[in-house]
Order: structure tokens, then sequence, then C-alpha cells
């Protein structure tokens, strides 16, 4: 197991990640991962105005073949993956998300 697989497991069992739910649109089976997830919210407009960015991050050995266009569930959430990122190394994904 990789160190952040080990890293992911570990904050799971202390509860800081969230359930995330994808019903792949191949028609393949469900997957249910624990993900981190993030919800900051960025100024627009010169400060005028806010907007949430939503995020998530899991190890690369989780959700394999998750895409943009896909939809996934956080928390009775829907949301639509608009941009997946590698970071670092490669061993962790990061997907930047829109709210349905």
């Amino acid at each position: 197991m990789s160190l952040v697989a080990q890293i992911y497991e570990s904050a799971a069992n202390a509860g800081l990640l969230k359930e995330c739910l994808w019903y792949p649109s191949n028609g393949a089976p469900s997957q249910l991962h624990q993900i981190g997830f993030a919800a900051p919210d960025e100024s627009l407009l010169d400060g005028l105005a806010l907007s949430t960015d939503y995020e998530m991050t899991y190890p690369v050995t989780a959700f394999g073949g998750l895409a943009v266009r896909e939809v996934v569930e956080i928390g009775g959430t829907s949301f639509q993956v608009r941009d997946i990122r590698s970071l670092s190394d490669g061993s962790e994904i990061r997907a930047k998300l829109t709210r349905l």
C-alpha cells in the first residue's frame, strides 16, 4: 500500500474524510471511496461577489476511470467533475467540481 493510500486510510479512520459515490456513465458498478473535500470561497469581480470552488482529492488507486463530465455524489449533493489533475508524484488526484 502506498504512503498516500495509508494517509487516506488513517484520515478516514479519524473521521476526516467524506464518502463519495460515483456511478460510472459507462454502466460499470458504482464505486464508493473516502475523499478529501473542500469548498473554499473565492472572490470574484474585484471583491464584489463570492463563489464557492468545490474540489475533492483522493489516492490514484480510487475511482479508476473517473473523467471530466462524470457526476459524483458527496454528502447527498451531486457534483459534475470539470477538471482532473495529478498532484506531486502522481499518487494523489485533485478533481475540481461544479455543484449541480
